[in-house]
């Protein structure tokens, strides 16, 4: 199964999400691959070691650019290989609106070749719904949408699943929005208030687990681990143990 972790937004939890879940399938044993598709490379940054010593030859920014192979490389956590991404991914989005030549599926053309290495891949998306969303959206099975508190976060998912339906029309048929995730909950009036909006308009598309907001996961991310690793019990890493359940029955 390949699952996109996909927000319009900034700083709702996206990249939180992708190595939570990808942790925590590897953790349980299972043969996971993370593809980092955002070019603020949050997820390479926590997953490598060596991450500052690569060059962008060494990242997706070959496989979009140059149409190689995906550049795989063995993360710090055992089970969780990760192909990680690079700042001049930023640049990209100019070189495919002027492609021809099936600039939306060259990720998913490269992933074929070894996604039956796996069972699960979890692509982290830019915040943004460009080209290179696209493409993460046309090669995954489905979509996992954070969500934060706030005001303005159901234009967002408006203008996402619009893209959603988009690339089902035109370049992914099979592709599903797997739900909401509610990100970044705190006791406040606000948050809770957003979050019955949410579940109001989007009756039965909103997932029962609700991540809470927590400093465990940015220390966590500071000290290059996973929030299972770093801080086993804390909200944060109980949260992502029950959406690995609900997501997979694990």
């Amino acid at each position: 199964m390949v699952i996109a972790v996909a927000s319009q937004k900034g700083g709702v939890g996206k990249t939180t999400t992708s190595i939570s879940l990808a942790a925590g399938l590897a953790h349980r044993g299972k043969k996971v691959l993370l593809i980092d598709i955002d070019s603020q490379a949050n997820s390479s940054k926590v997953l490598l070691n060596d991450y500052p010593q690569l060059n962008a030859n060494q990242s997706i920014y070959i496989t979009i650019i140059e149409r190689q192979p995906l550049p795989v490389r063995p993360s710090n956590i055992a089970n969780l290989d990760i192909v990680p991404s690079h700042i001049l991914l930023s640049d990209t989005d100019v070189k495919l609106t002027t492609a021809i030549d099936h600039r939306e599926a060259r990720l998913k053309t490269q992933l074929q070749i070894i996604r039956a290495r796996y069972d699960y891949v979890i692509v982290d998306c830019p915040p943004a719904l460009s080209w290179l969303t696209i493409n993460a959206f046309t090669a995954s099975d489905k979509v996992l949408v954070p969500v934060a508190p706030g005001y303005f976060e159901l234009d967002s998912i408006v203008q996402i699943g619009k893209t959603i339906q988009e690339v089902r029309q035109y370049f992914n048929p099979a592709i599903e929005l797997t739900g909401l995730l509610y990100t970044m909950s705190d006791p406040t009036v606000n948050a809770k208030t957003s979050l019955s909006v949410l579940r109001q308009t989007y009756t039965g598309t909103v997932l029962k687990t609700i991540i809470p907001r927590n400093t465990d996961i940015r220390d966590a991310h500071f000290h290059k681990q996973d929030i299972f690793t770093f801080a086993p019990e804390s909200k944060s890493a109980q949260a992502y143990k029950r959406l690995l359940v609900e997501l997979f029955n694990l």
